[in-house]
């Protein structure tokens, strides 16, 4: 289900400055949503609505830090006063944090990991709940990783970061199981040449992997109206 329209149709990305959460906001905004793209660097927010523009499509840029005390939160009112509903949340935003000995994570790295990649998700649910449950088809994807299941040494705080989100998310679906119009579910997208694969994996030849772009596939199946899937952990192969 490549080609969908989306003509009229809300949808909040965050993380959208760079890798998947940019490719997956142009794909958006191609296929006719409004997006509201959000993200600490104002630079790459800016080429993405350049892109998005130049693809005929529109967007609101928010530069916000996930980790602000109430943005999240203020992000959500504007979105229930201004439009009165979200059809799309994609949860994008990540934190790798460093790879090293869990004996040797410092509380400032573990506040952060934890805070971007579990309890900044937690406060979009709290805030945007309600806006998607307003919409005719309501639709949530938080990109977490296979790596809260490998749990490979040396990533404890992304590993533990992301295994909360499935939990959380997929509560949060339980939840709604009886729901008619919202759909929930988890996105586990896979090597991507994106700059957090990089940082983890520096000796990798990025020109081998695949581009975050080829994700839409999947992910406009997930975002469109007629999805019927909820509460799964859905898993990118390429």
């Amino acid at each position: 289900m490549t080609h969908i329209d989306l003509t009229g149709r809300l949808a909040l990305v965050s993380g959208a400055s760079r890798g998947i959460g940019y490719a997956m906001a142009l794909e958006l905004a191609r296929a006719g949503a409004h997006v509201i793209a959000t993200a600490r660097t104002q630079g790459g927010l800016e080429d993405l609505d350049d892109a998005i523009r130049k693809a005929g499509g529109t967007a609101t840029l928010v530069p916000m830090d996930l980790m602000s005390e109430d943005g999240i939160e203020q992000l959500g009112q504007i979105v229930t006063e201004r439009w009165g509903k979200l059809d799309i949340l994609f949860a994008n935003a990540g934190a790798l944090g460093e790879l090293t000995p869990a004996a040797q994570v410092k509380a400032k790295t573990w506040q952060s990991v934890v805070g971007v990649n579990l309890i900044a998700p937690a406060r979009m649910i709290r805030a945007f709940e309600g806006p998607l449950l307003a919409s005719d088809a309501g639709r949530a994807i938080f990109v977490s990783s296979g790596a809260s299941v490998s749990r490979r040494a040396f990533w404890a705080p992304y590993a533990a970061s992301k295994a909360g989100l499935d939990a959380l998310v997929q509560s949060w679906a339980r939840e709604h199981a009886n729901a008619p119009n919202l759909r929930i579910n988890i996105l586990y997208p896979g090597a991507m040449r994106t700059i957090m694969r990089a940082k983890a994996f520096p000796g990798e030849k990025a020109e081998t992997l695949p581009h975050p772009s080829v994700l839409w596939p999947l992910v406009s199946e997930l975002v469109s109206p007629a999805c019927t899937r909820h509460g799964e952990i859905v898993q990118f192969e390429d």
